[in-house]
């Protein structure tokens, strides 16, 4: 039996895989575009890395 992990990666590469693939990158890139949903996707950013540019160190000092 294959695993779900091998059935998702053979859609990835068929032609509709490829096609969801690219229609979703396309409307991701949309919804990014806009400036409200842009400050939305940068303040989860934020959160994932610790609020303060995470362990790198490269965020604004406080």
């Amino acid at each position: 039996m294959a695993s779900i992990m091998t059935k998702v990666m053979q859609f990835a590469n068929s032609p509709k895989g490829k096609q969801v693939i690219r229609q979703a990158t396309e409307k991701a890139q949309q919804f990014a575009s806009d400036p409200k949903n842009r400050a939305k996707i940068d303040d989860v950013r934020r959160r994932i890395q610790g609020g303060r540019g995470g362990s790198r160190g490269t965020g604004p000092a406080r």
